[in-house]
């Protein structure tokens, strides 16, 4: 029904604007025609003698003439001047050949055309440029997705050189700790930490003192010392805090305990490698938080 409404408008705006035509319009103080379009202050108009731009300013007055020779006059805002709409305006051309206009004159019955028409064409003038900015918003946000994904790439690269390297440090600990296959553990102890700490425990030092004792009785012993961490925390954090760990303890053993340097198989940091119990509670955390010790003698020697 709507759509019907605006095309029997179309034709009646086609049918005025033949007459229109038809109608002669002066050169100096008047203009006559339709409006082809707005744009602020500015009107251009479709006249017999071609487009003329017609400037509103705060003096324009725009008037319906009314009633029995148009002698009723209703004063309109400059809201009503919509293109599609009949006008004659009553002014003055200035210096750069505009018509600046004092009064416009509209027909009370072509402005209810012209925004019926204008009421059918505003909403899909709306609806494309509502899909205009969706298009553009769109480009925009596959812009940035692209770029997302090239950091992506580039993080996942840069992550799986650190889990390679990981693993080959990994691996190397435990190929160098393998090759003690020869050697036949003498002693052992385990010195348990708190959570983030390498500080070692006064329980701790004296076991240490104890195992250091029991090596020196012994003939050709060198002494293994490996670190752990529980799985709390990323895996870098977690290989360097064992690290520490093993370091603390090797410390230890060489500061207080007097053991040699030479005695001491090079500290292995194993991070969350070959967890003691399960991290999934407490407890199991508290028993991967630890450094080994073991005494060693070659088999050779003990005659194994």
């Amino acid at each position: 029904m709507w759509s019907s409404r605006i095309t029997i408008a179309a034709k009646i705006v086609a049918i005025l604007v033949l007459a229109w035509v038809s109608t002669p319009t002066a050169n100096g103080d008047e203009v006559k025609g339709m409006i082809m379009a707005r744009t602020g202050e500015a009107l251009i108009v479709s006249s017999p003698g071609g487009k003329v731009t017609v400037l509103l300013t705060t003096r324009t007055r725009t008037k319906d003439d009314k009633g029995l020779f148009g002698l009723d006059k209703e004063e309109m805002a400059d809201t009503v001047l919509i293109p599609g709409l009949k006008i004659r305006a009553e002014g003055s051309v200035d210096g750069q050949g505009r018509f600046v206009a004092e009064t416009i004159t509209v027909d009370g019955d072509d402005l209810e055309t012209s925004q019926m028409i204008q009421a059918g064409l505003h909403p899909t003038a709306t609806q494309v440029e509502a899909n205009v900015q969706a298009i553009e918003a769109n480009k925009k946000g596959i812009a940035t997705n692209q770029q997302n994904i090239a950091a992506n790439q580039q993080n996942i690269e840069a992550n799986k050189q650190k889990i390679e390297q990981n693993i080959k440090d990994t691996q190397e600990n435990t190929d160098r700790f393998s090759r003690l296959d020869d050697y036949e553990v003498k002693a052992q102890a385990t010195v348990n930490f708190a959570a983030g700490s390498i500080k070692i425990s006064p329980e701790d030092q004296e076991e240490l003192q104890h195992l250091a004792k029991q090596a020196m009785g012994l003939s050709g012993y060198i002494i293994e010392v490996k670190g752990f961490a529980d799985s709390r925390g990323s895996s870098a954090m977690n290989e360097k805090l064992s690290e520490d760990r093993a370091k603390a303890v090797v410390g230890y053993l060489m500061r207080q305990c007097n053991v040699p340097v030479f005695r001491i198989v090079a500290p292995g940091a194993m991070g969350e490698f070959q967890p003691a119990s399960s991290n999934e509670d407490a407890k199991g955390r508290a028993e991967n938080r630890r450094v080994e010790v073991k005494v060693l003698v070659n088999k050779g020697i003990t005659g194994s």
